[in-house]
């Protein structure tokens, strides 16, 4: 077995190796859930090594340098306050998202002009503007953690595969019967999966552009998708109040059909070692899934009104749901007893994550603010203020240093 290379994909929680078998490109997660800065290293590589064969003799210095790494990440300090840095005046309509590729040097802004935008973050430089969609730009997404390649899902029914560093576009991948509104890349960067108002998601071949699949079975419009960490499952949420998993290994057969919610799904999730699966709803509630059974393992129904996000910490040991009632909570992902009621947003709250430590809480608002909050005892710690309207989209980068916000009033802010 040829041994290709590790990639470190998400801190605190552990390595992904990647390795050729047979000429196929595999992945295997090494979980590091209990890693600390006071954590002997040793002791961890030994009892990774017997646990691990792919892990050789040769290998050891490399796995030792991303523990280190990953110790030393744990150990910054969260006290940081944001501060703006840049306001770009980034498209002629909304912004509809934001994303960040993996280091955070450039971020994207998709529009309803009909564009996507690749930025510069140390500069605020406009880069390039990928055109061609003959509608809303929608979904959008960097091909993490490789950062080469860019997805764009669009109201006009298609997606398209675009070049990061020269803006050229590669692929068009057509099919979809109705609007493209959300996609996402497996880790392997090989496909690249679309949700669309028409009911059915697709998998296309990212070096070929050729549709792979069509999964159907949903009676009704897919708004969220997500891979798991390791590729080989892909979980769909619909208006039809379920939510698929896909075994995208084996010719993209559903494996459960996770039913139990009473109302549309707003958004879903896999937590990192890609044994549960969170699910947000317009019922009002967020449930827990084991992946393996398709059994629902508990209803988190702390709100008022309708979830419209919800996210893992990169540990999996949090959960965060953002609502309508403009509150936000957190809870453990092992007990599933909230944690934290995150209350301030005087509107709606559409989006939610964690920053990579896992210590910190942003959220965006249709108060033209974005938040930051303390997940132990959900203080909030500052206030990002300054959008002249709703708030769409936040995102942390890697490090967790800087904070992109997209806004109905035309704009993108750099916080840092």
């Amino acid at each position: 077995m040829k041994l290709k290379r590790f990639l470190l994909r998400y801190y605190p929680p552990g390595i992904i190796l990647e390795y050729e078998k047979n000429g196929a490109l595999k992945t295997k997660s090494i979980d590091m859930l209990d890693l600390s800065p006071e954590t002997d290293t040793e002791e961890l590589i030994s009892q990774i090594r017997k646990s691990e064969p792919l892990i050789t003799a040769s290998r050891i210095g490399q796995v030792k340098l991303l523990i280190l790494r990953l110790q030393e990440k744990l150990s910054q300090q969260d006290n940081r306050r944001f501060y703006l840095f840049k306001m770009l005046r980034a498209h002629i309509l909304p912004l509809t998202n934001v994303a960040f590729n993996k280091s955070g040097s450039s971020f994207i802004t998709g529009s309803y002009d009909r564009t996507c935008k690749i930025w510069d973050t140390a500069s605020g430089e406009e880069l390039h503007t990928l055109e061609g969609h003959r509608n809303v730009v929608y979904a959008i997404a960097f091909n993490n953690p490789y950062g080469d390649k860019i997805a764009t899902g669009s109201f006009d029914k298609t997606c398209k595969l675009w070049c990061a560093e020269t803006g050229k576009c590669f692929h068009t991948f057509r099919g979809h019967t109705a609007e493209i509104v959300c996609l996402a890349f497996n880790p392997q960067s090989t496909l690249v999966a679309t949700g669309s108002m028409d009911t059915t998601a697709k998998l296309w071949d990212v070096k070929t552009g050729e549709e792979v699949a069509t999964l159907t079975g949903h009676s009704a419009e897919i708004i969220s998708l997500s891979f798991n960490t390791v590729g080989d499952q892909l979980v769909t949420g619909s208006f039809d109040h379920t939510v698929s998993l896909w075994d995208v290994s084996s010719g993209s057969r559903r494996v459960h059909t996770l039913i139990g919610h009473r109302g549309e799904i707003s958004s879903v999730q896999f937590n990192w070692d890609c044994s549960l699966i969170i699910t947000g709803s317009m019922d009002k509630s967020c449930r827990v899934w084991e992946a393996v059974s398709g059994k629902c393992l508990a209803t988190l129904a702390g709100h008022k009104d309708e979830v419209l996000d919800v996210c893992f910490d990169y540990t999996g040991q949090f959960i965060a749901t953002a609502s309508a009632d403009g509150t936000a909570w957190v809870y453990s992902a092992a007990s599933y007893q909230s944690i934290a009621r995150l209350e301030g947003h005087e509107g709606e709250i559409s989006k939610i994550c964690f920053n990579p430590q896992g210590s910190r809480i942003l959220t965006a608002s249709v108060d033209k603010t974005a938040r930051l909050w303390d997940v132990q005892s959900g203080v909030c710690l500052q206030v990002l203020e300054g959008h002249t309207d709703e708030i769409f989209s936040s995102t942390f980068n890697y490090e967790g240093d800087t904070i992109i916000t997209g806004s109905k009033d035309n704009t993108c802010r750099i916080w840092r």
